[in-house]
């Protein structure tokens, strides 16, 4: 599915497309970069904190057990026996909680806050993983203040058991983990801070990840970043957005985007499109049927499958045509992995420009004790600063790349060699 080419419009390999505050305000339809990262970071927090409590259940189990479609924050499913209900994740999923997907996301922002520069692998293991198991936060499911290592799940736990206790290199830590949506789910903040430059954030990500997940986890974590960053292009539509993605994608990840954005296409509400999507995303997901009996093969390396989340958080988006609050319920109302699928189709419509309810809003940020602005304003902030070092690297390299050519920087065409 090509809605446009992505060739026409090739990107600079370094960020010079980054926003820019000298640039034309833009217009009332079209925020400008503060409202972007604020809305990519609430839509995040509020899908996830929407599709926590109905994970791992089916649309037809859904709807069974809350009399219809979810249409708003929910409870737990077990009600008041959470605590024991699931002794592997004694969680307090649903009345408002964020989850890990979420925990993970601020983490990273903490982390571009403090290196105020793109990040690496080694980024991730010198200043994530002491977030991880140094400095307690809120922790709404655990109604407490605790570590986030006693709340992320195992493949994050990954994360602190390879690089801070295995002194595995960085670039080759994700290696041997369990391959899912663990580090795709947290890599908004790389496609915002690389607005405009889907090549860009694509890199910083798949970079990033490569010590947190391999084959096609690893690879979703990089077209995730590259769609947030996508989205946030002036003008920018679910459709241009999904050919972003089709435009870097390798191996099942492409043909899982493809064949599910084809269906999607087809669909203007999510009700009908629920059974549709999972359909086209089946031959590619390795988890199978039953998302609570994993068949043998599940999250095993492979060049022609795809993690499920981002495939469907891309088809909701498409089928809402951006609009954050159908998008985010058609994936809480999908089922199966979909406090992921809402954390990505919200972070993607908020990112877009689609207004983030309030009343979600409001009553996560109360629930989950959630900061929301502030990790938005440093986020912006870094933002720019990154933005600036781009063009000051990308003005240096042109200027030697013309002395190499005999060229003139302002325009790179050739001088006269007499």
């Amino acid at each position: 599915m090509t809605l446009t080419d992505p060739e026409t419009d090739p990107e600079p390999a370094t960020g010079t497309r980054h926003a820019d505050p000298d640039l034309t305000d833009p217009g009332p339809t079209d925020p400008d970069l503060s409202a972007r990262i604020a809305g990519a970071l609430a839509g995040a927090a509020v899908g996830d904190a929407l599709g926590g409590p109905v994970e791992g259940w089916t649309p037809e189990q859904i709807a069974e057990r809350h009399g219809g479609r979810v249409r708003g924050v929910v409870g737990p499913w077990h009600g008041d026996d959470w605590r024991t209900a699931r002794p592997i994740a004694p969680y307090h999923k649903g009345d408002g909680h964020v989850t890990d997907d979420t925990l993970m996301t601020h983490a990273l922002i903490r982390v571009y806050g403090k290196v105020r520069d793109h990040l690496d692998a080694y980024a991730v293991a010198e200043h994530l993983v002491p977030e991880l198991i140094t400095n307690p936060v809120w922790i709404p499911e655990l109604e407490a203040e605790a570590l986030p290592l006693q709340r992320i799940f195992l493949a994050e736990k990954w994360l602190v058991a390879r690089l801070h206790y295995g002194h595995v290199d960085p670039r080759e830590a994700g290696t041997g983990n369990i391959v899912n949506c663990g580090a795709a789910m947290y890599m908004a903040p790389v496609g915002l801070v690389n607005a405009a430059n889907p090549r860009g954030a694509y890199a910083e990500a798949l970079d990033m990840a490569g010590a947190h997940q391999s084959s096609y986890g690893r690879e979703a974590a990089g077209v995730f970043a590259a769609a947030v960053a996508a989205a946030c292009r002036p003008g920018a539509t679910a459709e241009s957005v999904v050919d972003a993605c089709l435009g870097l994608a390798k191996d099942g990840t492409r043909t899982a985007i493809e064949a599910v954005c084809e269906v999607a296409a087809r669909h203007d509400d999510f009700e009908s499109a629920l059974g549709p999507l999972r359909t086209a995303v089946a031959p590619y997901d390795t988890v199978g049927p039953d998302y609570r009996a994993p068949s043998l093969g599940a999250r095993r390396p492979s060049r022609l499958h795809a993690i499920e989340e981002l495939p469907i958080a891309l088809g909701m988006v498409l089928v809402a045509s951006g609009d954050c609050r159908q998008a985010v319920l058609g994936a809480v109302n999908y089922g199966r992995d979909c406090d992921s699928i809402a954390t990505m189709a919200g972070a993607l419509a908020g990112a877009l420009g689609s207004p983030v309810p309030e009343e979600w809003t409001d009553t996560v940020r109360t629930a989950s004790r959630l900061d929301l602005h502030g990790p938005a304003t440093t986020l912006t902030e870094v933002t720019y600063e990154i933005a600036a070092r781009d063009r000051e690297r990308h003005r240096a390299r042109d200027e030697e790349f013309a002395h190499l050519t005999r060229t003139t920087p302002a325009t790179n065409a050739p001088t006269d060699p007499r």
